[in-house]
């Protein structure tokens, strides 16, 4: 499937592959911005912006701006992250350039304080939803423990005082730095003839502003900590083990892939066979998030208060079992295979393919094939596991537990 590649005068970037098989059409905006580009006195505010995007333009009010999505039967949305604030929609090929017409004028908003003042409570309550759901309590918590002072540690929706403190003023100086064209990368995929695309596209960014913006990238911690977290109205115990994995450039970041799925996919996986099959948690995991400038691996479970601390043994001996030995080769072959299967089936339909496109050129800068992936997969060996572990060792990780304990000995003293 031909790729394609174009830079607009004011340095909007435009990807796209195309496929006259499809049919569909996947059309995102990609805006490098997130939490950690946030300072404390606005923190939350990447978050309440992307909703922001959809209370109207000097051409829309919030109810057009649904409506016309509606009337082309568009799938859209956004979702804000550390890093990145994303705005999609898969349609009909014959309803491209209406998504592009939408899209490209909520991305810039009227920002009305009437607007902003209304959203605020909704923000707010959705900040005290997060609060009640124990395992996203906990996860912030552990988050914030592990990463410290270090950017990716700050919180995605913020804190009810945040957006409390916030004022619209301060949102709309955020979007004039932010939502500058040369930090948007736009990306289609799907049934596009890309001369089209781009006049379509051109006709509406080209007058986007352009500044340059910054982020910056130290490297992530090496700490280890644990932290428990008494929570009487919580009926199970949640906890969270955070390590320093390899960053988004990483070489190693096929082999964190493939040895975090060998310890704790959904199936059969280590903690699958140690922890759920068993009956012991009611959930279990561990998965590996690769950032700009750093990474790290996430584990998981929750469960029975009275069992936290055994299972929390059977997970920490389990990590220092692969810390010593490694992965098995008939390990390494399963999870391969696993991996090998999801990469191909998420990037066959449209709105798959485009976001992987999409975070390949955030984090790399360049165009990657669905060949592409999967050979670095099938490289893999024992030895890449091996330097893994040495670089980036998983044994001794921040621990964050939240529930209805009182006590609870600590693995390790706190560092």
């Amino acid at each position: 499937m031909p790729f394609h590649h174009t830079v607009l005068p004011n340095g909007l970037t435009l990807i796209g592959e195309s496929n006259p098989q499809a049919r569909s059409v996947a059309l995102g905006f990609f805006v490098k911005t997130g939490a950690r580009d946030e300072t404390p006195e606005v923190s939350g505010v990447t978050h309440f912006l992307e909703h922001m995007i959809f209370k109207g333009t000097p051409r829309r009010t919030a109810l057009q701006v649904n409506e016309d999505f509606d009337r082309i039967g568009a799938n859209y949305n956004a979702y804000t992250s550390e890093e990145n604030t994303v705005f999609h929609a898969s349609i009909l090929p014959e309803y491209l350039p209406q998504a592009v017409d939408i899209l490209a004028d909520i991305l810039r908003p009227s920002l009305r304080e009437e607007d902003f003042d209304m959203e605020k409570k909704v923000i707010i309550e959705e900040i005290g939803m997060y609060d009640d759901q124990p395992m996203w309590a906990t996860y912030d918590v552990a988050k914030q423990t592990f990463f410290g002072d270090h950017p990716l540690g700050k919180s995605v929706l913020g804190t009810k005082e945040s957006i409390g403190q916030l004022q619209c003023a301060q949102m709309r100086d955020y979007f004039q730095r932010r939502y500058v064209s040369s930090n948007i990368v736009v990306v289609a995929t799907g049934r596009i003839e890309w001369p089209d695309l781009v006049r379509m596209i051109e006709t509406h960014c080209a007058p986007w502003p352009d500044q340059p913006t910054q982020r910056a990238l130290p490297p992530g911690p090496k700490t280890r900590a644990f932290k428990l977290i008494q929570k009487p109205t919580v009926h199970q115990e949640h906890c969270f083990l955070l390590s320093q994995g390899p960053d988004a450039k990483s070489p190693l970041r096929y082999a964190a892939e493939i040895l975090a799925t060998a310890i704790g996919d959904d199936t059969g996986s280590r903690i699958y066979w140690a922890l759920i099959d068993p009956g012991l948690v009611e959930a279990a995991d561990f998965s590996v998030h690769e950032y700009a400038g750093t990474g790290a691996y996430y584990g998981y479970f929750c469960g029975e208060p009275d069992s936290t601390t055994p299972c929390l043994d059977i997970y920490l001996n389990l990590l220092r079992e692969v810390q010593k030995d490694g992965l098995t080769e008939a390990e390494i072959r399963t999870t391969k295979s696993k991996l090998a299967s999801r990469i191909v089936r998420g990037n066959e339909r449209p709105m798959g393919r485009m976001q992987a496109l999409g975070f390949q050129w955030t984090y790399l800068g360049q165009y990657r094939t669905v060949d592409d992936d999967l050979a670095s997969i099938d490289s893999v060996t024992s030895d890449h596991i091996r330097e893994l572990l040495d670089v980036h060792p998983i044994d001794e990780p921040t621990i964050v537990a939240l529930g209805p304990l009182e006590k609870m000995t600590a693995p390790y003293n706190e560092s």
